[in-house]
């Protein structure tokens, strides 16, 4: 069992550490509200601390699942950040989706402090973190990747090494880019068939067994045929994440038009009051 700690205890964090604590692992948990943090030490046992820094003191393995390129770089390098309370030959794991170039930054950074950084983004929503069954895309060092894999999995069911550091965050941004594809697809079908008079949760019984099929269909078809968005990743969090996506396919050269376009309907979504829904409202501005 290891000595871990976990930075952010958002609505990805607090189950993950839940797992962790679960699986035995001596668990220390930081939050920037403390009340947070609280809760979760009431709920679950294991200790707080005040400061990144402090949390990350004497740790194997320092988690931090936070919302961005920003507030990883607070958490990691501010004046009470965890990379300077990291112990030496430590294993920092970031779950964030962040941009590629932040952890390249940081893995350089850490390198030069005597511990390892391995970018670890993760993909299952708020469903998966609460089973416990995440799949984790990874960059980085073999080496500490292999410390922290078996430690990862108290809260996943998949977690690979993809390359050097910043291959998780790029793995990621593949991910995001089949979603936005998938969810405008599926959503166009949807209203078209709804238009057309068909029994769509008849449909998407059907078609979701074919060629059809997928992730989205099965786990948001009906929902989004009744018009609920209620049931995972939000909107304003998936315009951050395709915004990480397209910086990066301007300096890559990528060509992404369906998803620069998918972006723009989210946008839409916004404006709609939606910045709280689920990703599958984008059949919502369909039906508006």
């Amino acid at each position: 069992m290891a000595k871990v700690a976990f930075l952010g205890l958002g609505v990805m964090g607090y189950p993950m550490a839940r797992h962790l604590k679960a699986k035995g692992h001596e668990v220390t948990v930081y939050n920037r509200t403390a009340a947070k943090a609280e809760a979760w030490v009431a709920e679950n046992g294991g200790r707080m601390a005040a400061t990144p820094k402090e949390t990350a003191r004497d740790q194997e393995i320092v988690f931090a699942c936070v919302g961005n390129d920003a507030d990883l770089r607070e958490v990691t390098m501010g004046p009470d950040g965890a990379f300077h309370g990291m112990s030496r030959d430590a294993v920092f794991v970031d779950h964030t989706t962040a941009s590629a170039e932040i952890a390249r930054e940081l893995h350089e950074l850490a390198a030069r402090g005597g511990f390892a950084f391995i970018d670890a983004p993760v993909s299952g929503g708020q469903a998966g973190a609460e089973n416990g069954v995440l799949t984790v895309m990874c960059g980085g060092d073999p080496e500490p990747y292999a410390r922290a894999e078996p430690v990862i999995m108290s809260f996943a069911r998949a977690c690979r090494l993809l390359g050097p550091a910043g291959a998780g965050q790029l793995t990621k941004m593949v991910n995001q880019i089949c979603i936005a594809g998938l969810v405008q697809g599926l959503a166009e079908g949807i209203h078209f068939g709804k238009r057309a008079g068909l029994d769509m949760e008849a449909v998407l019984d059907v078609i979701s067994k074919g060629a059809a099929g997928s992730w989205q269909m099965e786990n948001r078809g009906k929902t989004m045929n009744q018009g609920q968005f209620e049931f995972g990743f939000a909107v304003d969090w998936m315009r951050k994440d395709l915004g990480i996506v397209l910086a990066e396919a301007r300096r890559n050269g990528a060509q992404v038009p369906v998803t620069a376009l998918v972006d723009q309907f989210y946008a839409e979504v916004q404006k709609m009051g939606g910045r709280r829904w689920d990703t599958s409202s984008l059949i919502a501005r369909l039906e508006e």
